[in-house]
């Protein structure tokens, strides 16, 4: 299906498995080039996938992948795929002041702009860490050149979330001016909103149940707005110390992500962000 017709966005947080906020420590961020990297392999495995397909989605990369693998980069926009940013370091923005975290947006945003030569748009916190407490970021990805944000999760979690938070794509008002908020999917059932757009709730959930909760929101007139990360379609990748929780929510059925991500290309009709939702930069 021709992305102009497509009725959902689909959306990839490209980082290294070892980058995950669940198992961060001061230690390991600093031993992050001993690591195997495995990011290029899986974001090219995940390609593949959606040009089997004619998919098209939006990618918000890293700019400490970025940096390292900008043909990475280039891959993915030259295969018809919208490049945004996901910030530098994955840092949690409720850990920066303001001042790192501006540094960290520019940076990552300069690096993706010098690979591909056009201007890159879109931003999705790590970790959807834009909360009540750091809502001052929104002002600073407009004074950034930023656009729209899709870091805002309209749940309850242990992490993250804004419960409060308008769940449909809408502005937000700063002194800088406006910026759209692309939310994640949820729904709401038995008057409790829960996640379903993708991460760990993909792997999570059985894909009939989740199937038919999307459905349930698509039925609602809502386009869906997905996320998933390449080190997801990796079953294989190396086994990081952490706690149970943390293990549990990161290697959690890895062998079912590729059959499910098969199947919900086949049951929904996708496209990146900005041509589901045109209203955000007109083309």
């Amino acid at each position: 299906m021709p992305d102009s017709m497509a009725r959902h966005s689909l959306s990839f947080d490209v980082e290294e498995h070892f980058q995950v906020s669940a198992f961060e420590s001061p230690m390991r961020r600093r031993h992050w080039e001993q690591f195997e990297s495995r990011v290029e392999s899986n974001t090219d495995k995940l390609l593949d996938l959606l040009n089997q397909r004619g998919v098209h989605a939006t990618f918000f990369v890293l700019g400490w992948v970025a940096e390292r693998y900008p043909s990475l980069v280039r891959s993915i926009a030259s295969a018809g795929h919208e490049v945004a940013s996901h910030g530098y370091a994955h840092e949690l923005i409720t850990a920066q002041t303001q001042v790192a975290f501006r540094e960290d947006v520019r940076k990552a945003k300069g690096i993706l702009e010098n690979i591909l030569q056009q201007p890159v748009l879109g931003y999705r916190a790590p970790s959807f860490s834009i909360t009540k407490d750091t809502m001052w970021a929104i002002q600073i990805l407009v004074e950034e050149g930023y656009v729209y944000d899709s870091s805002i999760f309209p749940v309850m979690h242990d992490r993250y979330g804004v419960p409060s938070a308008n769940p449909q794509v809408h502005q937000l008002s700063t002194q800088a001016g406006l910026l759209w908020e692309v939310p994640p999917s949820t729904v709401k059932c038995l008057g409790v909103r829960i996640p379903i757009a993708g991460g760990g709730y993909f792997r999570l959930y059985p894909y009939k149940v989740l199937r038919a909760l999307l459905r349930k929101l698509e039925g609602e007139g809502s386009p869906l707005v997905m996320y998933l990360h390449p080190w997801e379609f990796d079953p294989d990748q190396p086994r990081m110390e952490g706690s149970m929780l943390s293990r549990i929510r990161h290697y959690l059925n890895l062998d079912k992500t590729e059959g499910r991500m098969r199947a919900l290309l086949q049951d929904f009709s996708f496209a990146p962000i900005r041509r589901v939702f045109p209203q955000i930069v007109p083309l």
